[in-house]
């Protein structure tokens, strides 16, 4: 079984699952980084071929890493808006949804330059995208797990005691 982490960008997922691999000895994959070391920089592909073409390369990413099993993935802020990555993604995985507020998540990501869809500002960014992708989130999520004011270490713990409930 994987254990999938999703939510808005800036609310922990690469950092909770280096923790949650440390805790439970398992490896972790970054699904954005692995587009990365595939084709390159996503704000190149956003620029050159557009979100579409991203997305379909996430896909692609989310077809072999949900393939395998033991794994804790992290997935990029959009990549469960898919029903299809939902769908691999829960063939052999539970999904847990990082639920951190908007004001903490504009805190994280302020000033952040490498992320394709902050283009305009972080603050507005996050109010338009999170009531947006909330809902969706917590459709595909088998567990909701709170984050704010606490620490990485702290939602690991919380998430392994969920899987072994």
């Amino acid at each position: 079984m994987n254990i999938v982490l999703c939510g808005m960008m800036g609310c922990g997922k690469t950092t909770v699952a280096a923790a949650l691999s440390r805790l439970a000895g398992l490896e972790c994959v970054d699904t954005d980084e692995e587009v990365v070391k595939r084709y390159g920089r996503i704000a190149d592909i956003f620029q050159k071929y557009g979100e579409g073409r991203f997305r379909e390369i996430e896909t692609l990413t989310v077809e072999q890493v949900s393939a395998r099993d033991g794994l804790i993935i992290a997935t990029g802020g959009g990549c469960v808006l898919s029903e299809k990555n939902v769908r691999l993604l829960k063939r052999n995985g539970k999904i847990f949804f990082l639920r951190t507020s908007e004001g903490e998540l504009i805190r994280r990501l302020e000033g952040d330059t490498e992320r394709p869809l902050l283009a305009g500002g972080a603050a507005q960014r996050v109010k338009e995208l999170l009531p947006a992708r909330t809902p969706k989130y917590i459709a595909a999520a088998d567990f909701v797990v709170d984050t704010d004011g606490l620490s990485p270490e702290e939602i690991a713990k919380n998430i392994l005691s969920l899987c072994n409930a």
